[in-house]
C-alpha cells in the first residue's frame, strides 16, 4: 500500500462520520443521532490518510457478555488496499482484552451482502450453521 494509513482511537468527530456513511451510501443519520452512536460506542477506530477519515469501525455492546461491530467502513478509493483488515483487527484486538479470565465473549457483526468472504478471513462464521439461526433485524422508526 502506497498510502500511510493512521490508526487513531476514539478521536472520530460527528461531522467526518456523517461524511465517511455518506461516501459509501449508507443512511443519513440525524446529526444528533451520529453524537450519541459516537458517545456510546465501546471503542471507536478510525483509519486517516494524510489527516483524511477514510475507513472507520464502531464496537458497541456490553463489554462483558457481547459485543458488536457496527459500522466497518472503508471510502470506496480505499477498499481493497487492507485499510478494512486494519480497522477490524484493532476492534478485535480490543474486545479480546474486554473478555474476562475464563470466559467468553461474543464478537458479533452483521455485514453487507457480498461481504462475507472479507468477515471469514477475519475468522467470524458466516450463520446459519447447525447451532446458530440466521441473524434477524427489525427497523423502528417514531
Amino acid at each position: 500500500m502506497d498510502k500511510m494509513i493512521e490508526i487513531r482511537e476514539n478521536a472520530i468527530i460527528v461531522q467526518d462520520y456523517l461524511t465517511i456513511r455518506a461516501k459509501v451510501g449508507w443512511k443519513a443519520l440525524l446529526e444528533e443521532q451520529a453524537v450519541k452512536a459516537l458517545q456510546n460506542s465501546l471503542y471507536v477506530v478510525g483509519a486517516y490518510d494524510k489527516g483524511n477519515l477514510v475507513g472507520m469501525g464502531r464496537l458497541v455492546g456490553d463489554g462483558v457478555v457481547i459485543c458488536y461491530v457496527q459500522d466497518l467502513i472503508v471510502i470506496p478509493e480505499y477498499q481493497h488496499l487492507g485499510v478494512g483488515s486494519m480497522v477490524l483487527e484493532a476492534l478485535i484486538k480490543y474486545a479480546k482484552n474486554l473478555t474476562m479470565e475464563n470466559s467468553e465473549l461474543m464478537l458479533c457483526l452483521m455485514c453487507a451482502k457480498g461481504r462475507e468472504r472479507f468477515y471469514e478471513k477475519h475468522k467470524f462464521i458466516a450463520r446459519p450453521t447447525d447451532g446458530l439461526g440466521p441473524g434477524m433485524i427489525q427497523y423502528l422508526r417514531s
